[in-house]
């Protein structure tokens, strides 16, 4: 089972869940032979580097049904394909602003069978819509990320967090959080997971 991974820190996965994990392999070697949405090289890694590291965001919060995330720079479909599958009832919209990425994130949601994911060639700043959460992988430096997400936020929080940005990012990020001035929390993916890929990540949380 490819998803193996996926089963060791996630253990109450359904059969559809395991199913769908599984068919990411074949669906991003099929589609990064065509479109380059992850690196060549880490596409062998891709359950621990992109699949569980876009899972991280669920070690530190389980969205509730009707929880509705925006995920900003998708790229390939990271974290939003990932978190789709694990909250079948939370509604996920994944932006980007190159065309030919949303297509295979829009192909590979249909090939899941996702009901619950829109795909939309947007950059961030042109998203009408509140959500409860935005989510993105190292798309920028935090100061410049914000301004495209600021008042895109629904007021009232359902779930156990208070609304707000969880971004996935990895090193030395002090100096990036003093210098965006934002409130920003850390959290490290290593009191998640024990690989070694994951000892300088995290997922740093900024209520609104």
């Amino acid at each position: 089972m490819k998803s193996t991974l996926i089963q060791k820190y996630f253990k109450d996965l359904t059969e559809q869940q395991i199913a769908q994990f599984d068919q990411l392999y074949d669906l991003y070697s099929f589609w990064n032979a065509q479109i380059n949405v992850i690196s060549r090289k880490d596409i062998d890694e891709l359950y621990e580097r992109h699949i569980l590291h876009s899972l991280g965001i669920a070690k530190f919060c389980t969205f509730k049904p009707g929880t509705t995330v925006l995920d900003v720079g998708t790229g390939g479909g990271f974290p939003g394909i990932p978190l789709a599958i694990l909250f079948p009832e939370t509604e996920f919209h994944l932006v980007d602003s190159i065309g030919k990425k949303i297509k295979v994130v829009a192909e590979v949601a249909w090939a899941l069978g996702l009901k619950n994911v829109t795909a939309s060639h947007l950059r961030a700043e042109q998203v009408i819509d509140k959500y409860d959460f935005v989510v993105s992988r190292a798309v920028t430096r935090l100061i410049d990320f914000y301004p495209w997400i600021q008042g895109k936020f629904n007021k009232e929080s359902k779930n156990s967090i208070q609304n707000g940005i969880l971004y996935l990012k990895g090193g030395d990020l002090a100096e990036e959080i003093a210098e965006s001035k934002l409130k920003a929390e850390l959290y490290p993916l290593s009191a998640y997971f024990e690989e070694e890929f994951f000892e300088t990540k995290y997922v740093v949380y900024i209520p609104q």
